[in-house]
């Protein structure tokens, strides 16, 4: 049986996060909230193999010479002190 939760003296930032993850995915603050719970908390285990081949499905959709090191770099260091 699901069970209330009250949160209280939440951060203004890390509720302005939450708000703006519900809109985007369409949800309700609590509904996020649950997700956002959910995989911290019961994370799924996924199999190396798996990962290796997500990876791989991932690197042949990218645009072959688009990306570079020093850009990657740069892009890393954006908004760094």
């Amino acid at each position: 049986m699901p069970t209330t939760l009250t949160l209280k003296n939440i951060p203004d930032s890390v509720y302005e996060r939450l708000k703006l993850s519900a809109e985007i995915h369409r949800r309700s603050l609590n509904s996020e909230a649950i997700v956002c719970l959910e995989s911290v908390l019961l994370p799924t285990r996924i199999m190396p193999d798996e990962r290796l081949a997500r990876a791989r499905e991932l690197r042949a959709a990218l645009s072959q010479g688009k990306f570079h090191a020093r850009d990657i770099d740069a892009a890393k260091r954006e908004g760094r002190p």
